[in-house]
């Protein structure tokens, strides 16, 4: 009896080694190392718990560097990324060329028409959807209420960047570490050309002209451009050339800047006490202006998408499903408060009573979001979508070094006159190379 039991189990063994084993998934994601991301990638095991066949590979990279890997692997087709972290720069464009894949299938339970319009929008190309928001975000101007009360200042609803002079003056205290503005020098065309770009637009500045020609050589760039570098100067931390999104998130968090003029989705990290020691002393305003009230603030979404190239794009599409979904934001909601949920993205977030009434900046970033018109940002006509990028392939690279003049600028090695005078020479040297004005 035994040694049919044991020949029996044999078989059995041999029956089971014979089933071919479940196949597993790898999906490769690359995205940038904002606070936000990081949240999904330690929440990503809920992902993994639902579907045992995925397994997930992540590439965390700091912004300018997840850019032109990015770029590369998708303009050579080299199919490194089954997920991408983009956003409204890329999605139409590579949409265009079909580098990414559509999702022109979406399932009724993801409630694609809660994604605010301007979002998907500018995620699109030709009707077609090319990313999924992850978050989505406009500017805004964080300020400390400790230090304005202490100083004797109001904030205005809306203020200019005079304002932001006089405030940053009265309320800077390097002795004391609290510097009067922080502010973005780190060169990248998302990074200083990001922000300085939408002040430049409120003096009346542009990037081209009907005909592809560099406007750097105009009063309003000098204006613009003076006026944020001053302040910079005059009142912004030591070493701000090299200070991204990121470092000036830590400044302002750990209580070391008055004011930050920057992304609204900061404003959930903020008011984290995990993370934050400024809790219960913020104020919000809207981004200042120089002359006129227009092009002031960018809209942006770092979104989710699938390369044309990914080998398992339907298991990247039920991530990105999950990443993005009503879901997800309760499980952020549950983690870490409903404060700290992604914004920007779906109209419930916004029609949530908890969110509202836990957010107090929550009016104003939808506020920012929906007004924010990426074709129509300057004073003059342009030939180019966009507030703070030009919606052209060339821009990745002329923004980049444009951004090298200007921190340079800001670092004292070069005057604005010589910044100006080098990003004109440039920019008209790569537009030229390029073949504009293109019919």
């Amino acid at each position: 009896m035994r040694a049919l039991k044991t020949l029996c189990l044999g078989a059995a063994a041999a029956f089971i080694a014979g089933l071919p084993a479940q196949a597993e998934t790898k999906l490769t994601i690359a995205t940038v190392n904002n606070n936000d991301m990081v949240v999904m990638q330690k929440l990503s095991k809920d992902f993994e718990a639902k579907n045992p066949d995925i397994k997930l590979n992540w590439v965390v990279l700091e912004e300018n560097t997840l850019r032109q890997r990015l770029t590369t692997d998708i303009a050579t087709k080299g199919g490194q990324y089954d997920v991408m972290t983009i956003g409204l720069f890329e999605a139409p464009m590579w949409g265009e060329r079909n580098w990414l894949t559509a999702f022109d299938a979406v399932p009724a339970d993801y409630k694609l028409d809660d994604v605010l319009k301007s979002v998907r929008d500018g995620l699109s190309y030709d009707g077609k959807l090319y990313a999924l928001p992850f978050y989505a975000e406009s500017q805004m101007t964080f300020y400390r209420k400790d230090l304005f009360d202490k100083a004797g200042l109001t904030m205005p609803e809306q203020p200019t960047w005079k304002d932001i002079d006089g405030f940053a003056a009265k309320i800077h205290d390097p002795d004391h570490g609290i510097y009067g503005i922080c502010l973005r020098g780190k060169p990248g065309w998302g990074e200083n050309i990001g922000q300085i770009t939408p002040v430049a637009n409120s003096y009346g500045a542009r990037w081209f002209d009907m005909e592809w020609k560099p406007q750097f050589d105009t009063p309003a760039w000098k204006e613009g451009l003076t006026v944020y570098v001053d302040l910079l100067k005059k009142y912004g931390p030591p070493g701000a050339a090299s200070n991204g999104y990121n470092e000036n998130l830590a400044l302002f968090a750990s209580g070391k800047c008055g004011m930050w003029v920057d992304a609204t989705v900061s404003a959930g990290f903020l008011n984290d006490p995990k993370q934050s020691s400024v809790v219960g002393k913020l104020g919000y305003a809207h981004p200042p202006y120089g002359k006129f009230n227009k092009g002031n603030h960018y809209l942006w979404s770092w979104a989710l998408a699938v390369p044309a190239s990914s080998k398992a794009p339907d298991a990247a599409k039920k991530f990105i499903y999950w990443a993005t979904s009503p879901d997800y934001i309760k499980l952020v909601a549950d983690y870490s408060g409903i404060v700290t949920v992604p914004p920007g993205t779906r109209q419930s977030t916004y029609d949530n009573a908890d969110y509202i009434k836990a957010a107090p900046f929550a009016k104003l970033t939808l506020d920012t979001i929906q007004t924010a018109n990426m074709t129509d940002a300057t004073q003059e006509k342009v030939p180019y979508r966009g507030i703070s990028f030009v919606g052209i392939p060339e821009f990745q690279s002329i923004g980049t070094a444009v951004g090298q003049e200007f921190a340079a600028v800001i670092a004292g090695k070069k005057t604005v006159d010589q910044g100006l005078a080098a990003a004109q020479s440039l920019t008209q040297r790569a537009m030229r190379q390029a073949g504009y004005p293109k019919k």
